[in-house]
């Protein structure tokens, strides 16, 4: 069967799990024309021919259905907007980054503002804050310290974020992490 494919298409025919024109495998498909209008039931050569005679591609777009949904269209252009709704998609995701910032015991209070500024710049940023107070040798016995700190800082990051839970032990950190607080942009 000699067929002229439109220029836009692919020649394999099967790009991202989509079947097109002779790799289709059904027999019987319902048949949907370029401008959205339903043709029926038709046999494979039936709609391959239509699809040929506009000069188009028949593209497989609900293999699941009973029968399978093909629509005529061309395939290239088919695909261009494939990819640009996935790049839209993308761009509108945020990804959410874990900032850290490391906290000592005996921290001085210039130190502690100078960190804590840091911290609410992530915050601001939209980022989450993992706050570490990390203890040293002798300093494991003050655990009173460490959580005194996080207090601290809780209360002073009141408007900017929250913790997300409790501050927890893991080895010689106290670990405790800030979410910032919704902002009134949605």
């Amino acid at each position: 069967m000699n067929r002229s494919v439109s220029k836009n298409s692919r020649g394999n025919g099967k790009q991202g799990g989509t079947r097109i024109n002779e790799n289709i495998r059904e027999k019987e498909l319902r048949v949907v024309s370029e401008d959205g209008e339903q043709l029926g039931i038709l046999s494979l050569d039936e709609a391959l021919k239509i699809a040929q005679g506009k000069g188009l591609d028949l593209v497989e777009v609900a293999p699941n259905g009973k029968p399978p949904v093909c629509r005529i269209m061309d395939y290239g252009k088919y695909l261009y907007t494939e990819q640009k709704r996935a790049q839209q998609a993308k761009k509108k995701q945020k990804r959410i980054q874990v900032k850290e910032m490391k906290f000592r015991p005996m921290i001085d209070d210039h130190d502690y503002n100078f960190k804590k500024k840091h911290v609410i710049r992530f915050l601001e940023a939209g980022d989450r804050v993992k706050v570490t107070v990390r203890f040293r040798g002798r300093e494991l016995a003050h655990k009173d310290k460490g959580f005194a700190i996080l207090q601290r800082l809780k209360a002073d990051l009141e408007e900017y974020g929250y913790p997300d839970k409790g501050p927890s032990f893991e080895g010689i950190h106290m670990v405790q992490i800030f979410v910032p607080k919704p902002s009134g942009k949605n």
